[in-house]
């Protein structure tokens, strides 16, 4: 039976042929139009960045990286609709665990946490958000990377790209990553990455995550 099929579109929920989700498919070709984003983790800190699209002269540009509390950060690449949607439930969960346990929320339950949130909506018969992840913080295990999908499928590691062209742009991070890298050497390194992913100059966003802080950084115009 094709997936064009009237059939197809009616069966629940919504599997391919390959045994894939449709629906969950989609959001990913939908990440893949997104921002070049990428993430990447040395023992002493983590880097997010994400480009920023061109936009209308008289509109300012949406926002890429977002604090989550004072020891974390995230960005995303998809609708930025969606997005903004994850950055709020992993706030609220951040200022949930604070205020229950009066200490900061360690990142992998945070990710565990958005990891659940996003499955979710692959369990019932609505639209799964179109975005992917990557959070970055520091607790007390050290600095940690994650990305997550539209799925909920999580990854920890010291690398990720995500959108446009991110098979380009983790190769050269693969090639160049190194773990004694300064906190300069990894930013270059991340806006060659999405240079060399889109073909031209872009303009990124950037935040840090070091052992006491999240930050983000000035927005330079190129």
């Amino acid at each position: 039976m094709s997936e064009s099929s009237p059939n197809f579109s009616n069966r629940f929920p919504f599997y391919g042929p390959q045994g894939r989700l449709v629906l969950v498919d989609s959001a990913l070709e939908a990440v893949s139009r997104g921002s070049t984003t990428i993430g990447i983790k040395t023992p002493k800190f983590a880097i997010i960045s994400s480009q920023i699209k061109p936009t209308h002269p008289l509109i300012e540009p949406s926002e890429k990286i977002f604090s989550i509390d004072f020891h974390a950060g995230a960005t995303g690449s998809g609708y930025i609709g969606d997005i903004l949607q994850l950055i709020d439930a992993l706030r609220l969960e951040a200022q949930r665990h604070r205020l229950t346990y009066e200490t900061s929320i360690d990142i992998d339950s945070l990710a565990k946490h958005l990891s659940t949130f996003l499955h979710n909506y692959t369990t019932y018969a609505v639209r799964p958000q179109a975005a992917s992840m990557i959070l970055a913080g520091a607790d007390q295990t050290g600095i940690q990377l994650y990305q997550v999908d539209p799925s909920g499928t999580f990854f920890r590691g010291s690398g990720f790209a995500i959108g446009q062209s991110s098979e380009i742009a983790l190769d050269v991070m693969t090639k160049e990553y190194r773990t004694d890298m300064t906190q300069e050497e990894a930013i270059e390194l991340g806006e060659k990455a999405i240079e060399k992913a889109l073909g031209e100059k872009p303009i990124v966003e950037t935040g840090v995550v070091t052992q006491n802080s999240f930050r983000k950084l000035p927005l330079e115009k190129t």
